[in-house]
């Protein structure tokens, strides 16, 4: 049974062109991507148990965690379910115009480092954020994420979002 995650995808129009539109994302944190670029930024995300919450709600609870922000309220677009090896990754999309990124506050994990060494360290789940368009933010999520941009770029309503 594949695992489930689920993620919330803020976007705003862009300062220069309200016609056009930057999504919020995160850099993941951890020794293995700290010199990463391309390929090493996430939509805020985790896992849920569906028995116990909605995709919805596992979304806004993991951004909430991840960033330490409380997620945008509004109207939200259900972009759909996307596989990305064992898991499946549901994720929605909600107007991030109002949200204050200045004061992010990263969730933690703990992870043996160095490998074999007998110690553990704890990491940020990420360790940065960013508003980014939608094609700069193509080039740096990690290749299973990037059909949600597609989906939010689909939505009817002129720029891709309603």
């Amino acid at each position: 049974m594949p695992v489930t995650s689920a993620g919330l995808l803020a976007y705003r129009p862009t300062a220069d062109d309200a016609a056009r539109f930057e999504v919020l994302i995160a850099h993941m944190g951890g020794p293995f991507w700290q010199r990463k670029d391309a390929g090493a930024w996430t939509i805020p995300k985790g896992e849920y148990n569906a028995a116990e919450e909605s995709p919805l709600e596992a979304a806004r609870r993991e951004f909430r965690e991840e960033l330490g922000i409380d997620p945008p309220d509004g109207p939200v677009i259900d972009l759909g379910s996307f596989a990305a090896s064992r898991k499946s990754i549901t994720v929605f999309a909600v107007d991030g115009s109002a949200l204050d990124i200045s004061r992010p506050v990263f969730g933690e994990f703990e992870l043996e480092w160095p490998p074999r060494s007998g110690r553990m360290a704890s990491f940020p789940e990420v360790d940065r954020i960013a508003w980014m368009p939608l094609d700069v933010a193509a080039a740096k999520l990690t290749a299973s994420q990037r059909p949600a941009l597609t989906s939010l770029a689909a939505v009817p309503g002129g720029r891709g979002v309603s």
